[in-house]
């Protein structure tokens, strides 16, 4: 029987007082709450116990943890293949960096909009040259911008990369 199991079955309290609580304690003795002032050994010992089993339930998903146990693992074009686990930390981060690409795409296209000019199509198009000298002000990823926009279909442009002034005069095409 190890000493936190002897002592979590005597409840032994531990008490935490403050100087105040000590001198209302001297005032009002016997008329204290025990459960303002008062943690059990035992509730110390289960939430060490609470946290010691989570702890060792994320060692098992842990690629770098020395004991690892192999639980799950997904094979190529299985569901779960290449992906973090539901509710991670990591699966909370991509979401978040994929909003902020999205909002930098909206935003990308605002500024086509604005300083584009409509052809007779309906669509808006911009020389890179000028887009870059307008948006490098706000940001120095146009180019990944662009990239990303083309890939989901929001604009097109010939090429497969764009380079300051060598692609100067690159048309690109708003396809919203």
């Amino acid at each position: 029987m190890s000493l936190l199991d002897h002592l979590s079955e005597h409840h032994l309290l531990v008490k935490y007082t403050t100087k105040n609580e000590m001198e209302k304690e001297t005032r009002d003795e016997g008329n204290i709450r025990k459960e303002d002032q008062c943690n059990t050994v035992k509730g110390l010992k289960e939430n060490w116990q609470k946290w010691a089993n989570n702890h060792s339930e994320y060692q098992k998903h842990n690629p770098f943890s020395n004991n690892r146990t192999v639980t799950v693992q997904f094979q190529k074009g299985e569901e779960g293949y290449g992906r973090p686990r539901e509710g991670s930390r990591t699966q909370q981060s991509g979401h978040s960096a994929h909003a902020h690409l999205e909002k930098e795409v909206d935003e990308l296209c605002m500024i086509i909009k604005s300083i584009g000019e409509a052809g007779g199509d309906g669509q808006t198009r911009v020389a890179f040259g000028p887009l870059f000298e307008r948006y490098v002000a706000i940001s120095n990823k146009l180019v990944g911008i662009l990239l990303r926009a083309r890939k989901h279909g929001r604009i097109s442009f010939e090429g497969e990369m764009l380079w300051q002034r060598r692609d100067d005069d690159v048309i690109i095409t708003l396809l919203e």
